[in-house]
């Protein structure tokens, strides 16, 4: 289970929260979160179908969750139900391999699945006039999985890239996807990898996945959620149609019921592990499953610690005592024995004893006094707006209900176990520190750069060989399904529903702010923006990155608020603020329950208008910067895309890395700081965007209040920076002991503005825009090269760039170069049929359809809009322009701008694995040493 899975598993199951009796509450009552409100029933089959209707979406979500996870994976086949995942979207009797996608993706939805330890789930959202298509897919594919061996080799090999890149290549990935599991469990089946290995992915076979297939996918054995707009008897019909039909197998279900003993005795193990730029600690403790009573209070803990700048680890270990680079923590519950973890980056120069020391502190302070009555209301508030975003679309509220009823083995328990955080008292969060957080029950994970092996040390982290697994029984009889000769078609789609665009209103102060307003009911947030035009294209050419450190500090200290002031006040909120800076501009976001929306207001007018840039808080945050830069360039992918950032501008400020290099960084003072700031921050070129239950009348009177009298100093110079002509190269930047290649194909493009935008963006999409694009089909699909490969358009005010992208083996760098650069090639060279690109469209309105169903994400589109010079209204034409693109307007384009002859090519991986074919390939290619890379200019040396 990867962090991000362990993160929403904890999230998800939440919902309603109330006041805690006894304890200081805001003045306004807090918003309620409306229970999920569902209709359910079981099938004669055995299986349980749960519906959310929603009729202010034009989308609907299907989610099926299956009772089967990575603890099912039988003995020596780890890895197992993760793999098994992929095949599931092959063939069917009725599907031809990938054409889930073709029923989703080609018709502006899109689908995707994980596998937990205890589950593994499938789910789309599509148009809601596709639903019983998906109906029928999810149908064929529960009863009729056809595997065959070209498919399930090719797909094989995409898991292990899927490994190599997440797990060995990636810094720290091995702590949390494989040492993290193996630690924690000596008995149950948790302790297998949910990744697996590269030898017992090998060692899986077509027999097993069809044992696999029998055994679990089974209607008795899963869960279907449909969420959205349909209608109840029509969608009642069709599931009864669909799934009805499917037999119940009379076998029982296989189910673990090993028990993981308890710890009594405290675990200290130490993980060498190449690519680990800064030491790296882990401490967990196991808690009960997620059913339990006591997980509420310990949801509490958990928040406590880490959620947000203002918490417990973050305050102590990276601001006050300068120990970590960043430090969390995430309650990891389950259908069984969870855990409890805590983690720390540690900064440059620190010790990972140092570490250690800091973390049982703060453990122990948990245990021996009584969290504040401040803390609590904080980490409740948190908790809360942290469920009210997960909730903002139908999805969402499925997720929150199959998780439940899976996990928990309860529908109400989606809102029940946010009902009993508001109950958790001060002395429940102590109890519980003291019941499951205890000395002797730690287990301990050292993570340290390889370079500081002894010599003669081994891997302290292994596969206990007391953990019990049982072999995967065959069912019999067990017949290989093989696709139909004349395979059913699905359903015709409805006629199509029309969505609801936001209606941006617009007003503006006397002093020059632009305020906008997008009003949306139903859930009770609000996300603000200040958004404003400047950014790192203003950056000095030895002072790469002065725009992003100045935004970082703006919520560190105001002339009247410390940053620990800041992030309480917001947090309190149940809010959270952020500051970030871009190419063309920089940003203040605050997302806030609506009714706190003034109160967080206050603190944005005031992080944005006085910043203190204080002399400690600089070195603060120029630490963690460089800190966060070392991390960055000892990660293939994220380093390929800064080097082809600097081959395609050069000299020119978009090609700097935004966020600095260590010897940018270094070169900073607190004048360039807050010249940054004062170039970006005027409110004669911001906006704020005000998206959620706020009205235009409300949003002017704030705007009035707290920026009425921000008044703009003289404005700087302006200074045009032409883009240099920049001779396309090949770098190959030599990374020793890569576990895997980066690859990065790109050149430059356009600015937003130009009228080539819309063309370009339909041609990208045909190109690499989404799974079913052109480059995941040769490289991920046809090849098996890679876990995936895309390529994205970067129209920015002063220009832009087309980038195409993969991570692959070291020895199939150069194949998947060249695949990038011919896929490029080809998007001009040949027309484009009306049907891809008709469904390329699709697939781009879907995506924005999607992202405007969210508060954060019409306030990115619109705060894009503003940063790339492009008007608000341009949010009711996208759909017109994207539609208005035809197949020669989208060629032109790409004979224009995807010409690969114009297009440099970045390697990062091991240079004695690569370089070979790499040569062969590209003769010229330059071998850049990692250590000898500077990316402060454009020669990179």
């Amino acid at each position: 289970m990867t962090t991000d899975a362990m993160l929403t598993r904890f999230i998800a199951p939440l919902a309603l929260v109330a006041a805690a009796p006894g304890l200081a509450q805001p003045a306004a009552p807090a918003p309620a979160v409306k229970p999920i409100a569902y209709t359910q029933r079981t099938l004669a089959n055995g299986l349980r179908v749960f519906a959310i209707r929603d009729t202010g979406t034009s989308n609907v979500s299907v989610q099926v969750w299956y009772h089967v996870g990575s603890k099912d994976d039988p003995a020596g086949r780890s890895g197992f139900a993760h793999l098994f995942e992929h095949l599931m979207f092959k063939a069917t009797r009725n599907l031809r391999p990938e054409q889930m996608d073709r029923l989703t993706e080609d018709v502006g939805g899109y689908n995707n699945a994980s596998t937990g330890d205890d589950y593994t789930n499938y789910y789309e959202v599509v148009p809601a006039n596709h639903l019983q298509r998906i109906l029928w897919a999810e149908a064929d594919r529960m009863a009729t999985l056809v595997v065959e061996p070209t498919g399930f080799a090719s797909e094989r090999d995409v898991v292990k890239e899927e490994l190599r890149q997440n797990t060995l290549a990636r810094p720290y990935g091995q702590l949390l996807s494989l040492a993290y599991p193996q630690v924690s469990y000596s008995v149950h089946p948790y302790a297998r990898p949910g990744i697996g290995s590269l030898a017992d992915l090998q060692a899986a076979s077509i027999a097993d996945v069809r044992a696999f297939h029998a055994t679990f996918y089974r209607p008795d054995n899963a869960v279907l959620v449909v969420a959205g707009n349909y209608d109840p008897a029509q969608l009642d019909r069709w599931i009864d149609s669909y799934f009805g039909r499917i037999v119940r197998p009379s076998a029982p279900i296989p189910r673990v019921t090993v028990a993981e003993p308890p710890r009594t005795a405290a675990i200290t193990r130490t993980v060498y592990a190449a690519n680990t730029p800064l030491p790296a600690l882990l401490m967990s403790w196991h808690v009960p499953p997620d059913r339990h009573p006591d997980v509420a209070a310990l949801t509490v803990l958990n928040a406590v610690l880490s959620s947000g700048e203002s918490a417990r680890l973050n305050q102590a270990l990276v601001y006050r005592d300068g120990v970590a680079q960043s430090a969390a923590s995430f309650l990891d519950t389950r259908e069984s024995i969870g855990n409890l973890v805590t983690y720390a980056v540690l900064a440059g120069g620190k010790t990972v004893a140092a570490g250690e020391a800091a973390l049982r502190r703060e453990i122990a302070r948990l245990r021996d006094t009584s969290v504040s009555v401040a803390e609590l209301e904080r980490a409740r508030n948190q908790i809360l707006t942290g469920v009210l975003k997960s909730r903002e679309t139908a999805e969402g509220r499925g997720m929150a209900l199959a998780a439940a009823v899976l996990i928990d083995g309860d529908p109400r328990a989606a809102d029940q176990q946010l009902a009993d955080i508001a109950r958790v008292t001060a002395a429940d969060v102590q109890r519980v520190a003291r019941r499951y957080l205890r000395v002797e029950q730690a287990a301990t994970i050292r993570y340290l750069p390889a370079e500081q092996r002894p010599a003669g040390a081994k891997d302290e982290v292994t596969l206990a060989p007391t953990v019990r697994v049982a072999p995967l029984a065959v069912p019999a009889p067990l017949a290989a399904m093989t696709p139909a000769v004349n395979p059913a078609q699905p359903p015709a789609p409805a006629p199509p529903l029309t969505a609801t665009l936001p209606q941006p209103v617009e007003t503006r102060l006397a002093n020059g702010l632009r305020v906008v307003t997008v009003e949306r009911r139903g859930v009770p947030l609000v996300t603000a923006a200040l958004v404003a035009s400047g950014g790192a294209a203003t950056d000095p050419a030895d002072r790469a990155g002065a725009s992003s450190l100045a935004a970082d500090l703006l919520t560190k200290g105001t002339t009247t608020r410390s940053a620990t002031k800041i992030a309480e006040e917001v947090e309190a909120l149940g809010g959270s603020i952020e500051a970030s800076a871009d190419r063309d501009g920089a940003s203040i976001e605050l997302t806030v329950k609506a009714d706190q929306l003034a109160a967080g207001m206050a603190v944005l007018a005031d992080v944005a208008q006085r910043p203190a840039f204080a002399p400690a808080e600089i070195e603060r945050a120029r630490t963690q910067a460089i800190d966060a830069a070392t991390v960055q360039l000892a990660d293939p992918g994220s380093l390929a895309g800064l080097v082809a950032s600097r081959a395609v501008f050069g000299s020119h400020p978009y090609g700097a890395p935004l966020a600095g290099t260590p010897a940018s960084l270094k070169a900073i003072d607190a004048a360039d700081l807050r010249r940054a700031w004062a170039g970006t921050f005027r409110p004669d070129q911001a906006t704020l965007l005000l998206v959620g239950e706020v009205t235009p009348a409300q949003s002017a009177r704030l705007a009035e209040q707290l920026f009425g009298g921000w008044r703009a100093g003289p404005r700087p110079p302006e200074t045009v920076i032409n883009m240099p002509a920049v001779r396309p190269r090949v770098i190959a930047i030599d990374m020793p002991g890569a576990a895997q290649a980066a690859v990065v194909v790109a050149r430059p493009g356009i600015a937003r503005a130009s009228d080539r935008y819309y063309p370009l963006l339909v041609a990208n999409s045909v190109l690499g825009g989404g799974y079913s694009a052109r480059l995941n089909q040769e490289i991920r699909i046809k090849r098996g090269l890679s876990y995936g490969a895309n390529s994205s358009v970067a129209a920015r005010r002063g220009g832009g760039s087309l980038t195409a992208r993969t991570q692959t083996k070291n020895e199939t760098a150069a194949e998947a170069a060249q695949l990038l650069a011919a896929e490029m090639g080809r998007l001009g060279s040949a027309p484009i049929a009306a049907a891809e690109l008709e469904t390329r469209k699709a697939a781009t309105l879907g995506e924005f359809g999607r992202a405007i169903e969210t508060t954060d994400g019409v306030a990115g589109i619109l705060g894009g809009y503003i940063l790339q010079g492009v008007p608000l209204d341009e949010l009711g034409r996208y759909a017109g322009a994207v539609q208005a693109v035809g197949a020669d307007a989208a060629r032109d384009a790409a004979v224009a701008l995807a010409d690969p002859a114009a297009a440099s090519v970045v390697v990062v991986g091991d240079a004695k694995l690569l370089l070979p074919a790499l040569r062969k390939a590209y003769p010229q290619v330059e071998v850049i040493p990692v250590a000898a890379l500077k990316l402060d200019g454009a020669g990179l040396r």
